[in-house]
């Protein structure tokens, strides 16, 4: 993966893609101006990649920060590379354009630089994110996602997201979009959990050989918030092995962890409400980790999931019962 200057690589619609991302997910209890702040520090730092989705419910905030340093001069709109996520209880192909052109208004811009399924799982059309039945358990919908993806491309042709792409999809999932009947526009990226102890490599292989990017989320380890995350897993951060290499290179384990992905030509995506660890997050261009160093994180894959998601398990198309 050939970096240009600007940090960005092409995607396979010929459009470019910076290689790291300001993830904006943040637990419930982080107030949202947090989420504002957080943001305009990323930009200010040199984040030209936010990474959003509707299910994170502070698209609002992300959008003010956004319009807060276009106008004081920071950036221009074209420098940005937005991203939104179509979330599940949107599948239905006449919900796909209205839920971006929601996402739209939310973040006060006319077009979006990405749009991804966020989850191949369907959920049935309703007000909450997490429709639920009298048991409690999520209410799924039948829908054929080659019909989303059919939504998605018309979204493309009207000019509301200049690329289409999806996440969490595992190889089979991504092979039914590739091999659809009348596909007019590739997935550009999958976005999944990707981090030295879930390396994603056989997941990672693939997509390379359909030149579709991956795109890492929980790079980091994960912010540890029940119900979707195993507390008693193991931190990331806090891997010796990491730690020894960060020490060697004067740079911090996130550092490594990020530095990791991008060597390997994987787009990362890093969150964070601390200006310091934001900043320090952006500082991973300053220097390169050696081929020794990458085998021995290789090493470290253990196929661990930190997002385990057990209330989408018993829905169609729930995508971790595959091998990748």
């Amino acid at each position: 993966m050939a970096l240009s200057r600007s940090h960005r690589v092409t995607m396979n619609d010929g459009n470019t893609i910076p290689v790291l991302g300001f993830g904006t997910y943040a637990p419930r209890s982080v107030p949202k101006n947090e989420t504002v702040i957080a943001t305009k520090v990323a930009i200010q730092v040199g984040f030209r990649h936010i990474d959003g989705a509707f299910l994170y419910e502070n698209e609002k905030e992300v959008g003010q920060a956004i319009q807060v340093k276009i106008a004081d001069g920071t950036v221009t709109r074209k420098d940005i590379f937005c991203t939104g996520k179509l979330w599940s209880t949107c599948h239905r192909p006449e919900l796909v354009r209205p839920a971006l052109e929601e996402t739209l208004k939310n973040l006060q811009l006319d077009y979006l630089d990405l749009y991804i399924i966020h989850f191949p799982v369907s959920l049935t059309p309703f007000k909450e994110n997490f429709p639920l039945d009298e048991n409690q358990k999520l209410i799924g919908d039948s829908v054929d996602l080659r019909d989303t993806w059919e939504a998605m491309e018309k979204c493309k042709d009207a000019g509301l997201v200049k690329s289409i792409g999806v996440s969490n999809f595992n190889r089979r999932q991504l092979e039914m979009i590739l091999n659809k009947t009348g596909l007019k526009y590739k997935p550009v990226c999958n976005q999944v959990e990707c981090h030295p102890y879930l390396n994603q490599s056989k997941l990672l292989e693939f997509c390379k050989s359909k030149d579709i990017i991956l795109i890492a989320h929980s790079a980091l380890g994960t912010q540890r918030e029940a119900p979707w995350v195993d507390e008693t897993s193991p931190v990331l951060l806090k891997e010796p092995v990491l730690g020894a290499i960060a020490k060697k290179h004067n740079r911090s384990p996130a550092q490594v962890a990020l530095r990791y992905q991008i060597q390997r030509g994987v787009v990362v995506l890093a969150g964070s409400c601390s200006e310091k660890e934001i900043k320090e997050n952006f500082q991973v261009f300053e220097f390169q980790l050696t081929p020794e160093d990458i085998k021995v994180i290789d090493g470290l894959n253990r196929n661990l999931r930190y997002l385990i998601l057990d209330q989408f398990q018993e829905l169609p198309n729930y995508p971790y019962n595959d091998e990748y």
